[in-house]
């Protein structure tokens, strides 16, 4: 029995019935990044970076977003923030479509949502103290008094466990966690909603991770944050979130509660991706799933299934030619477990 015969949501999936008003809905989503070529630069193609995305954000809880480098997370996160124009697709926060919103329509809504970057050096200014970086957004927004800005900077910094003699030093004057809290501070001084934090502790020492994450933690539980929590760290996105989507070349391909998820995978794709987690007992053993050949190119993907010419799953199941044929759409399996595979129906 196929997908096509189960109840289905709009889309590639969007998903079951969730909070009653979400603080993000996304509908279809699609960012295609053209390529240019030739003398005259015309564009002889396309990157299908997001190619169909539809989920859900509920306020006050941590999605976090994993899957390989190129599966397009990072690049969801910055659509939802509009640093970068979708192709197509709707994203609403809070009620609000943000994609026909310009200029200073919406520039209120930048201010309720910010972006912790993976490198948090590069995304300073060398040459400007960090209590200015921190402090930037207010002046932006005109919010306060100056003395009111120095004071709100002030007690940013001591939140996310920085001295107000900080202030006044350079980036390069910190190590790698410090520079992070930096950007944590200045991500959350303007007390936003939503806060997309794309690979905050890759680049960090892991005893330095587990000290940013459970400051991440502590801030949305006294501030009422938001995350969208993009890595590709399972082991980081079972620690901090409360769902997982995981994407593969574009498209979401299961998407549940952690718990639920790393309980029980229904897609052959996220079950791969947890069977090359590391186990710390030495004498554990775990059934390594392991995937034949390479990651398809964005800009030119399979047809159907994106997963489909290296599926173990359907290779059991006898090659069916539904997998190259057809999109699977997101199934509710019960449960708010949502799974983008033929071969997953509503209880089996």
């Amino acid at each position: 029995m196929t997908a096509a015969n189960a109840t289905t949501v709009a889309g590639q999936g969007s998903p079951s019935a969730a909070s009653p008003t979400p603080l993000v809905e996304v509908r279809d989503l699609v960012k295609h990044f053209p390529i240019r070529g030739g003398i005259l630069q015309r564009t002889v193609g396309h990157v299908q970076a997001v190619d169909g995305v539809s989920f859900e954000i509920r306020r006050g809880e941590t999605l976090g977003l994993v899957g390989e480098s190129g599966c397009g997370k990072t690049t969801v996160g910055r659509l939802l923030l509009r640093l970068i124009e979708p192709t197509s697709g709707s994203i609403r926060f809070d009620g609000v479509e943000l994609t026909e919103l310009h200029g200073a329509a919406l520039k209120p809504y930048r201010r309720r949502m910010q972006i912790i970057f993976q490198d948090p050096y590069s995304s300073l200014d060398p040459r400007t103290p960090i209590g200015d970086s921190i402090g930037e957004g207010l002046r932006i927004h005109e919010l306060g008094t100056p003395s009111e800005r120095r004071e709100k900077v002030a007690r940013m910094m001591d939140m996310v466990g920085l001295q107000s003699y900080h202030a006044r030093r350079y980036p390069h004057e910190f190590s790698g966690g410090q520079r992070q809290r930096i950007g944590i501070a200045r991500a959350l001084v303007l007390e936003p909603d939503l806060v997309v934090c794309d690979e905050p502790v890759s680049a960090l020492d892991v005893s330095i991770q587990a000290q940013v994450l459970n400051l991440l933690k502590n801030l949305q539980r006294e501030l009422g944050l938001t995350y969208v929590f993009v890595a590709h760290n399972m082991g980081v996105v079972e620690h901090i979130s409360d769902r997982v989507a995981v994407m593969y070349l574009g498209r979401v391909a299961e998407l549940a509660d952690r718990r639920e998820l790393f309980r029980q995978q229904e897609h052959p794709y996220t079950l791969a991706l947890m069977s090359a987690i590391p186990v710390p007992d030495p004498e554990a053993r775990r059934q390594r799933v392991i995937l034949t050949g390479d990651v398809p190119s964005p800009v030119n993907p399979p047809s159907g299934c994106r997963f489909h010419p290296r599926c173990p799953l359907r290779r059991e199941m006898g090659d069916p030619e539904i997998c190259a044929a057809e999109i699977p759409p997101l199934i509710d399996l019960g449960g708010d477990h949502l799974c983008a595979c033929h071969f997953r129906t509503p209880g089996g």
